[in-house]
């Protein structure tokens, strides 16, 4: 039994915290049905994997939905696929994005005492290396710093998934240690 009552606790000692994924809108997504989809998006992160509901006939859905992770480390990628969902056969993809957290822990581990309300802490510039369709900007705002991101799907003919990420404090959870 005590083997047992320690392993959340362990899970607790290693957690960061709690990322919370908040999938706003779809935009032009790729027609997998005869004029349309019916999309949701899946988000995966080691051995995590939630959803967000569909949406139907909507190739610009807008779900503003909250999927939350546990991180345990800040170094693994975020997969996100769509997917157009299908009542009588195997769900369609329609494209996927990959994402990295890593700056955005930095940015929350920056001193961030005294700044103004809006100030944008870091700006991630699309590339080579990366999904953003655009310029995704790491905020101060009211008290929390949020990444905004605006992914371009790859796999596709077309297609973006915008999302923004908000941290959540865990009481008992190992943190973040700021200013390291």
């Amino acid at each position: 039994m005590e083997e047992l009552d320690s392993i959340p606790k362990t899970l607790m000692e290693n957690l960061l915290g709690l990322l919370r994924v908040r999938v706003k809108r779809g935009i032009n997504l790729a027609v997998r049905d005869v004029r349309s989809s019916d999309p949701y998006v899946v988000i995966k992160m080691f051995n995590q994997k939630l959803k967000t509901r569909v949406i139907k006939k909507d190739v610009n859905p807008e779900w503003n939905e909250d999927l939350t992770l546990s991180i345990i480390d800040p170094n693994h990628q975020v997969k996100l696929t769509v997917y157009d969902h299908d009542t009588f056969s195997k769900d369609d993809r329609m494209g996927d994005a990959e994402f990295d957290i890593f700056p955005f822990i930095e940015a929350l581990k920056s001193n961030l005492s005294g700044i103004p309300n809006g100030t944008v802490i870091k700006r991630i510039q699309p590339s080579r290396e990366n999904f953003l369709a655009d310029e995704s900007c790491i905020t101060f705002a009211n008290g929390k710093v949020v990444q905004d991101m605006i992914l371009r799907l790859q796999n596709v003919e077309c297609g973006e998934v915008e999302i923004q990420l908000q941290w959540i404090d865990l009481p008992g959870a190992k943190g973040i240690a700021k200013g390291t």
